[in-house]
């Protein structure tokens, strides 16, 4: 055996699926080459040899996947939340989002954002930057020292911008080239990922060309998709030769296929746009508490899963409040409660254990094989104590679970593992 394998014991937890939620007490954890060599509930005579370390009773679960969050506003969190989103936009984030200019202040800011993001159980992360090249690259050193692994994008918009941040086209693309270039030579744990704002900030050329990117550097992109009514009428405006959004992104070679994609929100998608999203594999980041906040609306998750498209999940900081993804599996089962009861009553609201699948393996898999134990995948792994929530009878280890999702912070993570490597 090398010396990067090595066991964890104790009460690992892990999803197969959206319903196969699997609980092994006392089990056996294996680690080889940064990969999942198999879970056990008896380690084998071959694995006997390997450094163990022993949680006891302690929960071990994949790390937690983050599909969507915005680094630049982390500073503004709570900030704006009576407002929807394009007053939003335009009052809380655009001006935040200008001071990254400043390299001072980009350091001062994004510290705290990557401080946090390594705090938490969540392992892999896909993060929006800002326009400027400087500052998205002060993020990813930033991101690179912190063992996480991450996508980032240096965000793209040409127009309905403040002036301040309204890109020139051909700027616009040059300082993406240049930050790839960089990018390439500098990092090992933080990939690009393109990234035009949303539709309302992009005019058709720049699309294209951010879509021939993809293409010649084999990138992948992140974008918004149907996250406010009036956003969608204004698409419709400005895209008049298309039969909607989805349409729009897929007309400009950004939705899926060859590209892989992820999307955020989606909660207003026409059956012939979830249906495009199906076959071209896009992934939907779903972002309940940033829908709450702004007065978004709420996702048809159950619809989507049945449909079996891609999804995970999205913090979606500043609009969403918090960075936990344990926050956003509670608030994805509360927003799915509502749905249900208040407008469709076939859509019966998400358990728990979908609620974890989409928080690990759902959104892991984005990244390849990643958000479960199953032999093969990347071992990312956290360590709970669990042992600060008391509760005065024995509870099975979903129901520990389930605790942890609804009450655990940072405080209860013990160890943090990334690809096999301790982090934390």
């Amino acid at each position: 055996m090398n010396n990067t394998a090595f066991t964890l014991k104790g009460n690992i937890i892990y999803s197969k699926g959206p319903k196969e939620l699997v609980c092994i007490p006392n089990g056996y954890l294996v680690c080889e080459e940064g990969k999942v060599a198999g879970v056990y509930e008896t380690l084998p005579e071959k694995y006997r040899q390997l450094p163990c370390t022993d949680h006891q009773d302690r929960i071990i679960i994949p790390g937690l996947v983050d599909l969507h969050t915005h680094a630049p506003q982390y500073a503004i969190r709570s900030l704006g939340m009576d407002m929807e989103l394009l007053k939003w936009l335009e009052y809380n984030t655009f001006p935040e989002e200008a001071k990254y200019s400043d390299p001072e202040y980009a350091t001062k800011a994004y510290s705290m954002f990557v401080n946090d993001l390594r705090k938490s159980a969540t392992t892999r992360a896909c993060i929006f930057g800002t326009i400027h090249v400087n500052g998205t690259e002060i993020l990813m050193d930033l991101l690179e020292r912190t063992g996480l692994k991450c996508k980032v994008g240096k965000v793209n918009m040409n127009r309905n911008c403040p002036e301040v941040l309204c890109e020139d086209s051909e700027q616009s693309l040059r300082d993406t080239k240049l930050w790839l270039e960089s990018a390439r030579i500098k990092y090992n744990n933080i990939t690009p990922i393109i990234t035009p704002r949303f539709l309302p900030s992009c005019t058709e050329d720049l699309l294209t060309e951010l879509s021939v990117i993809c293409r010649q550097e084999d990138l992948p992109v992140q974008s918004h998709l149907s996250e406010n009514l009036l956003e969608i009428e204004f698409v419709k405006e400005l895209f008049p030769s298309t039969e909607g959004y989805a349409d729009a992104y897929n007309e400009y070679g950004l939705f899926g296929g060859s590209v892989p994609t992820i999307m955020a929100h989606c909660i207003y998608l026409t059956e012939d746009e979830i249906k495009l999203a199906k076959q071209n594999q896009v992934f939907i980041a779903h972002c309940p508490d940033s829908n709450m906040n702004l007065s978004s609306g709420i996702a048809p998750v159950r619809t989507y899963l049945n449909q079996e498209l891609k999804m995970g999940l999205g913090s979606d900081v500043a609009a969403g409040d918090s960075l936990s993804i344990f926050k956003m599996m509670t608030e994805a089962v509360k927003v799915s409660k509502l749905l249900w009861r208040l407008q469709d009553q076939n859509l019966t609201p998400l358990s728990i254990d979908e609620a974890f699948y989409l928080g690990t393996k759902g959104g892991g898999e984005f990244f390849g094989k990643v958000g479960s134990f199953e032999e093969g995948y990347e071992f990312d792994a956290v360590v709970i104590d669990d042992a600060s929530l008391e509760h005065p009878q024995p509870l099975t280890l979903k129901q520990r679970l389930e605790r942890v999702i609804y009450l655990s912070d940072d405080r209860n993570l013990v160890s943090k593992y990334v690809e096999g490597i301790k982090i934390i």
